[in-house]
């Protein structure tokens, strides 16, 4: 039962930080109807934001919102530059669309900066742990998940509480109602973007400060998750997207510890095919939703 728990606990950081990420992909689902790609591209860019801010002597406490900044302004850009460009065509060319933002992005890093792996320094207590009863819990995951309430509980106070969230529910609902009910679509799109970058950059504190490094490539991997989390969750549900990424995390973690030493390293290709089993008998996902009408 021990081993349960503590299970349990470390899944539940690692998947705090997929449910951010499967949120911000919800938000945009939710308002386009675009299954985002490009939206580790986001983590990406704030990577190498960070790294040129250490190279100029900054610490974690500046460092961390210059990640945030950047990963809203690179979601705005990415919006305005690509887009809306293709805001009203089909589902497909607004799916190649953010597949092309993805590869470009990674395209660009490779061209003018490097393909090598640029590292920095981690917090000192990244690696720390303490007891609690029987438990060691590493600090880092009790402050990814006391982050991650706090976050989705300001995103729900946002939703619900706000002319702008009232806004983005009724576009996720029914743009076409909500446009002539006198909602600015512009607006409303935008908004969604620069939420989404918000989610992205919290996600991408914590995802740099594990990892210490960054590359080209370094967006796949949480654009991967994110998607993921969502589509388990039930895509274009946000709370279906927290609870995809918790159980992606935990899923994770269980395995790994579950699976035979010879064996762990194929924990990733195990997730697949449980989700590919829950997608042939749930394809909606954890959550049912209606699906939204795209702008």
């Amino acid at each position: 039962m021990t081993e349960l728990i503590q299970n349990l606990v470390d899944g539940l950081g690692r998947g705090s930080i997929y449910a951010l990420l499967a949120l911000g992909v919800a938000v945009i689902f939710g308002v386009m109807h675009l299954l985002n790609f490009a939206h580790g591209e986001l983590i990406t860019i704030s990577g190498y934001a960070a790294y040129a801010a250490f190279n100029n002597g900054w610490s974690w406490w500046l460092v961390a919102p210059l990640i945030v900044v950047t990963a809203v302004v690179s979601s705005l850009a990415i919006e305005r530059i690509a887009f809306s460009r293709v805001r009203g065509a089909s589902d497909f060319t607004m799916l190649l669309t953010s597949f092309g933002v993805h590869f470009v992005v990674q395209a660009v890093f490779l061209m003018y900066i490097s393909g090598n792996v640029r590292t920095f320094d981690r917090p000192t207590w990244v690696a720390d742990t303490y007891r609690l009863g029987p438990l060691t819990i590493e600090v880092f995951d009790t402050i990814v998940i006391g982050v991650t309430i706090v976050t989705l509980a300001a995103t729900a106070a946002i939703l619900q509480r706000t002319m702008f969230g009232l806004s983005l529910r009724a576009a996720a609902a029914d743009f076409d109602t909500a446009r002539l009910m006198g909602v600015d679509s512009d607006r409303v799109i935008r908004g969604a973007f620069a939420l989404s970058g918000v989610l992205a950059g919290i996600a991408g504190i914590f995802w740099l400060m594990r990892a210490g490094s960054t590359t080209p490539s370094a967006g796949i991997e949480p654009m991967l998750k994110g998607v993921l989390a969502a589509l388990i969750g039930g895509l274009g549900s946000l709370r279906g997207a927290v609870l995809g990424g918790l159980s992606l995390g935990v899923a994770e973690v269980v395995l790994r510890s579950q699976l035979p030493d010879g064996l762990a390293q194929l924990t990733e290709g195990v997730v697949f095919v449980l989700i590919a089993l829950l997608f042939i008998f749930r394809p909606q996902g954890i959550i049912t939703v209606r699906r939204a009408e795209r702008v």
